[in-house]
């Protein structure tokens, strides 16, 4: 049985996956959707250098998995490259949501898009957390209203210490095998280093036609992929 350790990004804790699960575990597979440090029910626990990749590898040993998926979505998949690069074979397969791939030495901060002195800002302007994002900001991404009411409630402001650790790689990400799911309504390329990533024979791109929450837009589409990923096809 594949065991399936779920990881969300910014601002969200373990429910953001709450449509996604039941498709997982009827196709069979354990699913572990797991909350970050800082975050949702665990918005007390401090965080530090590398402590989201120690509660993804912790997850995994505190539940003795061997067959693990480990899936990474936005923010989530800097952590989640780092831990599966960690596993070895334990690691069954990694799956990127439209998510930030983690280079050595570098931090989503320092990658942000508008230059990390932008984001930082932000942050600075926040008591050091990344503020949940006001209802506007998700338009054209396929959500309705009400599921934009469900994103808000259950997110929590992110902690920038996370957001501002430089990763740590372990082994080149692109000996990982791994699936990249590109959500098109986010914007229709990977990044370069995504595309870089894709040339390895171990890489593969699944495209889903919504925006960049798709357990909230398009849960049973997402677990059907991810069902198809743990069995190694496209």
């Amino acid at each position: 049985m594949t065991d399936f350790v779920l990881v969300a990004g910014a601002w969200l804790d373990e429910t953001a996956w709450d449509e996604v699960v039941p498709g997982l575990r009827a196709a069979g597979h354990g699913v572990h959707p797991l909350t970050l440090s800082g975050l949702g029910g665990r918005r007390e626990r401090p965080v530090g250098r590398q402590t989201h990749v120690a509660d993804i590898l912790g997850e995994v040993d505190r539940l003795g998995l061997r067959d693990v998926v480990l899936v990474g979505h936005s923010y989530a998949g800097i952590p989640v490259g780092q831990a599966a690069a960690r596993l070895g074979d334990r690691l069954a397969r990694v799956v990127f949501v439209d998510a930030c791939v983690p280079a050595d030495g570098e931090s989503f901060v320092s990658a942000w898009w508008q230059g990390p002195a932008a984001l930082q800002e932000q942050l600075d302007a926040n008591g050091g957390l990344w503020a949940v994002p006001e209802a506007d900001e998700f338009a054209g991404q396929e959500l309705t209203g009400e599921q934009i009411a469900r994103f808000r409630k259950g997110a929590t402001p992110h902690p920038g210490a996370a957001l501002a650790d430089p990763a740590v790689l372990d082994r080149p990400l692109g000996e990982l095998p791994a699936t990249y799911i590109k959500c098109l309504l986010d914007g229709p390329e990977p990044g370069e280093d995504v595309a870089r990533l894709l040339t390895s024979e171990r890489w593969e791109l699944v495209t889903m036609d919504t925006g960049h929450w798709p357990m909230f837009s398009r849960p049973d589409e997402l677990a059907a992929i991810l069902d198809k990923a743990a069995n190694g096809t496209p």
